[in-house]
């Protein structure tokens, strides 16, 4: 695997492993907490002994996407027979399809707002998660984009689950933080100690008004004309504590403004000699592109990104959402 992501895959392990043990001296030795623990000893364990990500039957690498799904493999694809590892294709595939599904219309136009994404997994299925919901109760739309750690499979699970908590919060048109903080509560108490997720959850409404509680994310971008305003997280990731106060950022965007909210992949996709397209460059390019539509800027943003990956393939799932307030 790239020797550059190892420190990051290790770092995970070791997160993993505290939440482990801090759940265990909480709850008792539950039999899968043990083994979970035992696993991700074995893991940290070939990082030490220089064999992290080598297939053990065959010794060769495992594939990267499928290592950062799941660093706890021990082994490759080489143990399946043909027949499995197509119908294991045919699984996957049928899970690309079964997640594109969930994702909201496109170039949704809702109460004077104007909206364009695009949702690019790194591998077959995504940890990435893009929604908006217009809503019946006041008009406006919710719109949410999350991060959920791990990638693959397991990521794609507590994506799909963790838009079912937020949309199943919003027919109470409870308060932001009460939303966000109830979906908390609901994967902190049923999710594995190392799952959880990043996560930006706003609301906008037809006079231009927007509430915005950022749980861990990077900053959500507020593009008016040539400016970019930051707004910075208010409380700790979904599913990483039982109780967490969330707070909310009220702004008021006037015509052609946006909002621009992105996850890791975007910022993180590199150059051939490593480098990050880096949170500066996507500002100066939001502040060159500001009066752009949200389609137009979107396919502008994913051009200038895949000029500066020069070929190199995304690391991690990408996903870019704008809302403009229509003139």
């Amino acid at each position: 695997m790239d020797a550059a992501e190892s420190p990051a895959l290790r770092d995970s392990l070791l997160n993993r492993r505290e939440r482990l043990v801090e759940t265990i001296s909480e709850v008792g030795a539950g039999d899968d907490l043990v083994r979970l623990l035992r696993e991700v000893d074995a893991a940290l364990k070939r990082f030490d002994t220089q064999t992290f990500g080598r297939c053990e039957a065959c010794h060769q690498e495992v594939d990267d996407h499928l290592l950062h799904a799941h660093p706890l493999i021990e082994y490759c694809l080489c143990r399946l027979t043909p027949e499995q590892q197509d119908a294991l294709q045919q699984d996957l595939d049928l899970a690309t399809r079964l997640q594109f599904a969930l994702l909201p219309a496109q170039d949704l136009r809702f109460d004077g707002w104007t909206t364009h994404f695009r949702y690019l997994p790194a591998g077959p299925v995504s940890g990435d998660y893009i929604d908006l919901v217009a809503s019946d109760r006041g008009g406006g739309m919710y719109f949410f984009v999350g991060d959920v750690s791990g990638k693959g499979v397991s990521g794609a699970f507590v994506m799909a689950r963790l838009g079912a908590l937020l949309r199943g919060q919003i027919d109470f048109a409870l308060p932001l933080p009460d939303l966000v903080g109830r979906a908390n509560r609901l994967l902190a108490e049923n999710n594995l100690p190392s799952q959880y997720a990043t996560l930006i959850c706003g609301h906008a409404t037809p006079d231009g008004e927007m509430e915005i509680c950022n749980a861990g994310h990077h900053p959500a971008l507020v593009v008016r004309g040539g400016e970019v305003e930051p707004i910075d997280a208010t409380g700790y990731p979904v599913g990483l504590f039982n109780q967490n106060p969330y707070r909310v950022t009220s702004l008021h965007l006037e015509a052609n403004d946006a909002l621009v909210l992105f996850t890791d992949g975007l910022i993180e996709a590199r150059d051939p000699s490593g480098r990050e397209y880096g949170l500066e460059r996507f500002a100066a390019f939001l502040r060159k592109n500001h009066a752009a539509p949200p389609r137009a800027l979107v396919a502008a943003c994913l051009a200038d990104i895949d000029a500066h990956r020069s070929g190199v393939p995304l690391h991690d799932d990408l996903s870019l959402l704008v809302l403009r307030r229509s003139p």
